[in-house]
């Protein structure tokens, strides 16, 4: 059990970790101030070492991991085409950033509760991607 629930909290954690660069890439040529880019291409930074260190683990149980859902791709892809459609500004910019990391604490504080039986290690990833995804929150309120 615990391997199995080890497996599958790293699986929702690689699949959350790219959706946040995903993310990340849809706005950031969008960006016009130079502070908001620079916290934002900085937390993609983070987002992929995050990546690699949860695809190495991942590797370990012989496990080719998980992309993000292609419906919730799709959908964040079509929000944030639309918002940046109606007002390309910083502050659209800044919410559909909020909205993203505030959807991906949910599930991830979801996935750690559902899969209890993990190990500390992946737990622990886990934590470290929640608090990278609540750090833009608060870093990019200046722009909303």
């Amino acid at each position: 059990m615990v391997e199995q629930d080890t497996i599958k909290l790293l699986r929702e954690c690689d699949a959350g970790v790219k959706m946040g660069i995903a993310s990340i890439d849809d706005v950031l040529e969008h960006v016009h101030a130079q502070e908001l880019k620079t916290l934002l291409s900085k937390c993609k930074s983070e987002h992929e070492k995050l990546e690699q260190e949860i695809e190495h683990l991942l590797d370990g149980y012989h496990d080719d991991g998980k992309n993000p859902n292609p419906m919730a791709k799709s959908m964040s892809w079509i929000k944030t085409n639309v918002m940046l459609a109606m007002s390309e500004t910083d502050a659209t910019i800044a919410g559909l950033m909020t909205d993203g990391c505030n959807m991906g604490v949910k599930s991830l504080n979801k996935y750690l509760n559902q899969y209890e039986a993990a190990d500390e290690v992946s737990k622990d990833i886990t934590k470290r991607l929640i608090n990278l995804e609540e750090e833009p929150t608060v870093n990019i309120r200046d722009f909303l």
